[in-house]
């Protein structure tokens, strides 16, 4: 059985607009375990990109435990949680999120960099996996939608994270590409037997999923 990696256990998340609070999540249970996909499907604003920053270590949970990689994320110190997203949590956003004026293959080390390591080969094998070795030196101003987001990709899996959070990330893409970078996050999360955890509106990508989680204001209907 593959180990556990990530745990929200009867999760809520609140958030204060005016005098109003929006309960983005309620009670929200789920694990994860290596090499798992699982998707968050449902309307906007019913909490799925909540639940993707407590599992990123971003934001922090009102009630309920969150742990990720053994990492309590609501006791820990911040200190902690940037380590824990440096070395063990990758990110891909819906809009891309590349730095315009590195290369892919100085944006796809980047995350290295910033943990003050180096990896050249860890970064030409990805770039070659994901079909970039002809546009390593090219800037992303000069790549397509597709490009972009297989760049992005590789850069969330350069540190081999044990979690790999996805955001909508077809949601800039037409039919055909979203679906080209569906199989490579499926490929690579195999490959890597990192937990991936998506939000998405793609009914061809949540079908790829090992389970579907379908939430409603804030809580599982399905």
């Amino acid at each position: 059985m593959m180990d556990t990696v990530v745990t929200l256990e009867r999760v809520s998340r609140s958030f204060r607009r005016g005098d109003e609070e929006v309960r983005a999540l309620v009670e929200l249970s789920l694990d994860l375990a290596a090499g798992d996909m699982v998707a968050l499907v449902g309307p906007s604003g019913c909490g799925k990109s909540t639940a993707l920053n407590l599992v990123a270590a971003v934001d922090r949970p009102n009630s309920g435990s969150v742990r990720v990689c053994g990492v309590d994320i609501a006791d820990a110190a911040e200190e902690e949680l940037v380590t824990l997203r440096r070395r063990s949590i990758g990110m891909v956003f819906q809009a891309f999120h590349l730095v315009p004026h590195l290369t892919v293959e100085e944006n796809i080390a980047l995350p290295l960099a910033l943990d003050h390591r180096r990896d050249p080969a860890r970064v030409a094998d990805l770039i070659h996996r994901v079909g970039l070795d002809h546009r390593r030196r090219h800037y992303p101003s000069e790549l397509s939608g597709g490009e972009q987001q297989r760049t992005a990709v590789a850069r969330a899996l350069v540190h081999r994270p044990r979690v790999l959070v996805a955001d909508e990330p077809t949601g800039n893409l037409d039919s055909r590409t979203g679906a080209a970078v569906v199989a490579l996050l499926d490929e690579l999360r195999r490959d890597e037997e990192a937990a991936l955890l998506l939000a998405t509106h793609d009914a061809k990508m949540a079908a790829v999923a090992d389970r579907v989680v379908e939430l409603a204001d804030g809580r599982v209907v399905q």
